[in-house]
């Protein structure tokens, strides 16, 4: 069973290359699971029992299940993010050297490891607006070919580059295109070609690198997986398997998943921005709740805050908690911090813990060293446009911000049954206190 999860994990971390890949992966399996698309520009007619979705900039996107018609109800939340540290192609794309090669201008998007996008099969996809008649048409593009390779320095030209070395990231990062044959205009001529479209046409790109190195399951005994963008499709993956299977008619079940959280989260379409408050609110409306209904929903809702943890580093264990650190293969990780980086409180920690032991899935805890400043997430930001009870978790990794990462084999399964049972349970408050039922 855990093999199988992994497996269904890695097929669809392949064919999720972008943010806008791995939303159109997540909305197509939300329709063929019968949910039906809402689109923001138009009114919503909301009904109890059924089951509806919404995206946003093609990135971020908001599914929901409407339960029984309830005088008392509250949200059940996961949020997870689409987006994870790459390169992004500049709209001037090509520079040329000496008349022999042709390179990629890009610029990094999110803190990545510089040093693991080297000598490797890279390839280009993103989102394409195609100018049709008088109508800009959103098309997803993926080469889905070794089409550039950033080679590093030979170690005779940079004798020192073992002992550390500063990337320049307008310098060293840029990714070999073509040779002496190739010509201006050649990269969005190969776009034009590949999306069966004329140049001319082509009035926008949002375009990036990705790692096509293949995912894999490896290890002694097969306990270990790599990929790219395992941070945080691992979670988006699993939360969206788990809101699929999970139903309780005295929540509305809610599946999030938002973009640019590795840049911040403050964009249309990031956790900062008003789309979880919108939707809800519109929910309630739709339902013909009052706002007094709104805000007593909100008082008694939960949120879990999906965003992965770093696991023990077999070779500097040092740079973790002696305690509060985690190991992978060992179950999902509830993280903590005193400056609150992470939305966990004691509170929203014991119900989390008591859903895991429900679930039968076990649990770890994780804080920073207390010297070391860890890195935040979207709980946080989420919850400074809609506020609730919230507890941040995540699946324990190494290379987190690597092209390629490493997670354990068992964790996506004990992530999908976890989220399950919270999406089984009801939650409620009364008098200051809240108990989970069934």
């Amino acid at each position: 069973m855990y093999k199988e999860v992994s497996q269904n994990l890695l097929q669809f971390l392949k064919k999720s290359p972008t943010a806008f890949h791995a939303v159109e992966n997540m909305r197509q399996e939300l329709l063929n699971n019968g949910y039906k698309e809402l689109l923001e520009s138009e009114h919503w007619q909301i009904e109890y029992n059924q089951k509806y979705f919404v995206t946003r900039n093609q990135t971020s996107i908001i599914a929901f299940h409407t339960g029984q018609p309830l005088s008392n109800y509250s949200f059940h939340i996961v949020s997870s993010h689409s987006d994870s540290p790459t390169f992004k192609i500049k709209e001037n794309a090509e520079l040329q050297v000496s008349d022999k090669y042709m390179k990629l201008n890009v610029e990094p998007y999110g803190g990545m490891l510089c040093a693991t996008w080297f000598d490797k099969p890279l390839s280009v996809a993103g989102r394409v607006l195609v100018k049709e008649d008088n109508q800009f048409i959103p098309k997803l593009l993926n080469f889905d070919r070794d089409l550039v390779l950033i080679p590093n320095v030979a170690i005779h030209m940079n004798r020192s580059v073992n002992d550390g070395y500063a990337y320049n990231q307008q310098i060293d990062m840029l990714p070999l295109f073509g040779g002496s044959d190739s010509k201006a205009g050649d990269f969005k001529k190969l776009i034009a070609q590949e999306l069966n479209v004329n140049v001319e046409d082509i009035y926008g790109c949002d375009l990036y690198l990705y790692n096509r190195s293949e995912p894999s399951i490896w290890g002694l005994n097969e306990e270990f997986i790599s990929s790219g963008r395992i941070d945080d499709l691992q979670c988006a993956y699993t939360s969206l398997q788990a809101f699929l299977k999970g139903h309780n008619d005295q929540n509305i079940n809610v599946f999030a998943c938002f973009d640019n959280e590795e840049v911040g989260s403050q964009s249309k379409q990031g956790a900062g921005s008003t789309m979880l408050f919108d939707v809800l609110k519109r929910i309630n409306m739709s339902l013909n709740k009052t706002e007094e209904d709104f805000y007593c929903a909100l008082a008694s809702s939960f949120m879990v805050s999906a965003d992965n943890a770093h696991a023990v580093h077999p070779n500097h264990p040092e740079l973790t908690d002696a305690k509060n650190c985690v190991y992978m293969n060992e179950g999902i990780v509830i993280k903590s911090h005193a400056g609150q980086k992470y939305t966990s409180d004691a509170t929203s920690v014991a119900i989390f813990k008591s859903i895991c032991e429900n679930a039968d899935v076990p649990v770890q805890f994780f804080a920073n060293r207390s010297d070391k400043l860890g890195g935040s997430t979207l709980g946080n930001i989420a919850m400074s446009q809609v506020s609730m009870n919230s507890v941040d978790i995540g699946l324990p990794q190494l290379a987190m911000h690597s092209s390629y990462e490493t997670a354990g084999l068992k964790d996506s399964y004990y992530m999908i049954q976890a989220l399950t049972e919270f999406y089984n349970s009801h939650i409620q408050e009364e008098n200051h206190i809240l108990k989970v039922t069934k």
